[in-house]
């Protein structure tokens, strides 16, 4: 999954509980049932879950590319120069 996948995956979920939460409240509500309000909201939940967990190839459209091996040996990590030079600063 890519960034603007999980931006998607993220986005998606929090629409699809919300509204499952909504139909859940009106539904228990009018049918005057706790249980049938918890089962519909599990019942978003699920789904929910199913479309946002997996690795979807609709959450994948901006792949990453990455450095070979060979490429990354070429081009070494650079130093932080900070963390060496420093001296402390010690008590006098």
């Amino acid at each position: 999954m890519d960034w603007q996948g999980q931006k998607l995956a993220e986005q998606l979920m929090q629409i699809m509980l919300v509204s499952s939460a909504v139909v859940a409240f009106i539904s228990g509500y009018v049918l005057g049932s706790f249980q049938i309000m918890l089962l519909i909201y599990a019942a978003g939940v699920l789904l929910t879950s199913l479309i946002t967990v997996p690795n979807w190839p609709f959450l994948n459209h901006h792949p990453l590319k990455w450095l070979d091996p060979s490429e990354a040996e070429k081009h070494p990590k650079p130093v932080s120069a900070n963390t060496s030079s420093k001296k402390k600063a010690g008590k006098k």
